[in-house]
């Protein structure tokens, strides 16, 4: 974004809070403060309610192709401005430039396509007759306002996830992105102005203050979040004051069992680039190998030498493998955790931070670790990974289902019968055989156990921004 200054984006209007308070934004790569954004306060959350409250009936009652050609045009637009809006989410985010644009920015409008089409597509029941005289309808019908809070990790592919299905459903938005990193979500909301209705989206920038302002409020319907299992907790518990539906998409810490007849050339060049792939800070990272004890030894060498040769770097430097983490606290808590390691664990790859400005960490392998270390329990959300041994298909499912948090999984094996068996014995929402990692829009992403419930992405995350309503005539 050209200027500065971010600004919240309140019933179709570009406008600051009304207290004038800011947040300071820091550049992740070189530590120093790039721009302000408002920090939003109750009078703000409620001005952007108010407007999503004001602007629910008209959008609700447009029809799917309205919709859906609403969704279509921000798709393009945001096509268009590829060059501006990398420039957005990499002033904040640190992000490989390359990687933003030739990986994260085409899903994104993939998925806005998507639930363009998908608006035009809600499943339903045909009427019947149940009853003798009756015959009953199923209507799906908007859920109202829907207040949604996203992370820093993905910034405008997390804001798009959230608001393309509410969008298509017929719902209109108050969005609260994170308050460090919330220029790409501004920069989304100006484009989708152009195309939709004052009031159908709205952006409220802020801090934890101002997103439980957002849960609590009266109008607000439906609340889904990305976040971590504390903030999923405390807005569940917030939640349910008001009886409001929740979406919760939290913390992951993904599992990988590698078996013994498993393409290690193929696992080590697929998970040393996956396991690290924006700084360890996804959900859904392959941060827990798992590996027969047969092939242990042979696969954490080969696995180590592909990790000590991972670059990390600023967005436009010649040769950059994974960027910064998103800022000094989280930097903090991964060198913490590696600094706490127990003294059977051994970091056999990286382990520090690099002496350069900015967040850097390097492409860090743990060896040794046991099921009850910290850093094996706990979601490091950095550029490191654990890997521990198994015997047997049996305590491989038995350590990989032995965490709080149940997202994303993969096995990697020649037996297809093992391979099945190991899908359904793993307590996750996503499984991969022989890759990880890997999304589309017409497959549903979302977890189990502290990982939330709910879904985003597919037709499932759409009918979750929906309401069914009984209809006898």
């Amino acid at each position: 974004m050209a200027d500065k200054d971010r600004t919240n984006h309140i019933g179709g209007k570009e406008v600051l809070a009304a207290s004038g308070a800011t947040l300071t934004l820091t550049d992740p790569a070189t530590g120093q403060p790039h721009g302000t954004a408002p920090l939003s306060g109750p009078e703000d959350v409620d001005a952007a309610c108010r407007a999503a409250e004001d602007a629910f009936e008209s959008w609700a009652s447009t029809t799917p192709r309205q919709r859906q050609t609403a969704l279509l045009h921000i798709a393009d637009a945001l096509e268009r401005a590829a060059g501006p809006v990398a420039d957005a989410e990499i002033a904040d985010t640190g992000k490989p430039r390359a990687l933003f644009l030739g990986d994260e920015l085409p899903a994104i409008v993939d998925v806005l396509r998507y639930f363009a089409g998908a608006a035009r597509n809600l499943p339903g029941a045909a009427a019947a007759e149940y009853t003798p005289g009756r015959t009953s309808v199923l209507r799906r019908e908007p859920v109202g306002v829907c207040a949604q809070i996203t992370p820093w990790n993905y910034p405008l592919m997390m804001a798009v996830w959230k608001i393309a299905p509410a969008l298509a459903a017929g719902n209109p938005v108050v969005l609260k992105p994170s308050d460090t990193t919330p220029s790409s979500a501004v920069y989304l909301a100006r484009l989708a102005a152009e195309h939709l209705p004052p009031g159908v989206l709205n952006v409220v920038c802020g801090d934890r203050d101002t997103g439980r302002a957002l849960v609590a409020h009266p109008h607000v319907r439906l609340v889904a979040v990305t976040g971590s299992v504390r903030a999923g907790q405390e807005i569940a518990a917030a939640a349910a004051a008001d009886l409001k539906q929740l979406h919760l998409e939290l913390g992951g810490n993904a599992p990988v069992l590698i078996h013994a007849d498993a393409d290690l050339d193929d696992a080590v060049a697929q998970l040393s680039y996956l396991s690290f792939y924006n700084a360890g800070q996804d959900c859904t990272a392959a941060t827990r190998i798992l590996v027969d004890q047969r092939v242990h030894d042979s696969f954490l060498a080969r696995f180590t030498e592909h990790a000590s040769r991972l670059r990390p770097g600023a967005p436009d430097e010649e040769r950059t493998d994974f960027g910064p983490l998103v800022n000094a606290a989280q930097l903090a808590s991964v060198s913490g955790l590696l600094e706490h390691l127990p003294g059977h664990a051994e970091i056999v790859a990286g382990g520090s931070a690099v002496n350069r400005p900015g967040y850097f960490h390097q492409a860090t392998v743990v060896a040794g670790v046991r099921q009850e270390d910290e850093i094996v329990q706990r979601e490091v959300f950095g550029p490191v990974v654990t890997v521990q041994p198994f015997t047997d298909e049996a305590e491989a499912v038995r350590l990989a289902n032995g965490v709080p948090q149940g997202l994303a999984a993969s096995v990697w094996t020649r037996d297809h019968d093992r391979a099945m068996r190991a899908s359904r014995a793993l307590r996750t929402g996503i499984v991969w055989v022989n890759t990880h990692g890997t999304t589309v829009s017409e497959m549903p992403h979302g977890g189990v156990g502290h990982s939330g419930y709910g879904s985003d992405l597919s037709l499932t995350g759409l009918l979750d921004y929906t309401q069914v309503k009984h209809v006898m005539l």
